[in-house]
């Protein structure tokens, strides 16, 4: 069995971000080498989280407005003693936090819409996400 890690980094512009990264995850499986095995995308912040779902920005501006009737960011929350990011933590448990996803021929083996996201909540700042392959 093999393994391969690498690391993808973001900053991104807007405080709540949701940003494609399926082709990125791929990319890391085709320098790995690994052609039969998983992948896990593992968010290294607990303000972000990875998702995998359709690539319809409908869809993606219904989870941001979900989530913030759910857990508004203006709310009054224990944690906001000098940051204001509790909200931020709280959607990260409500949406995921990382996945693993089927390797298979050396290629994601995605359902027909499924798509890997990277999920900021907390951004404007540098973030990384965790990428292991593991397999044969």
């Amino acid at each position: 069995m093999k393994t391969s890690t690498a690391y993808l980094e973001f900053n991104t512009k807007e405080r709540v971000e949701f940003l494609n990264i399926t082709d990125k995850v791929q990319k890391v499986i085709n320098e790995s080498k690994i052609k039969e095995g998983i992948v896990l995308v593992n968010p290294m912040h607990i303000t972000s989280a990875v998702i995998v779902n359709d690539n319809e920005q409908g869809l993606i501006s219904d989870f941001k407005r979900v989530l913030e009737k759910l857990v508004p960011y203006n709310s009054q929350y224990a944690h906001n003693v000098g940051e204001d990011n509790a909200a931020s933590h709280i959607w990260r448990q409500l949406i995921g936090h990382q996945v693993v996803m089927p390797i298979t021929n050396g290629r994601l083996d995605l359902g027909t819409w499924e798509q890997i996201f990277y999920c900021e909540f907390d951004g404007q700042r540098r973030k990384r996400v965790l990428i292991k392959v593991i397999g044969e």
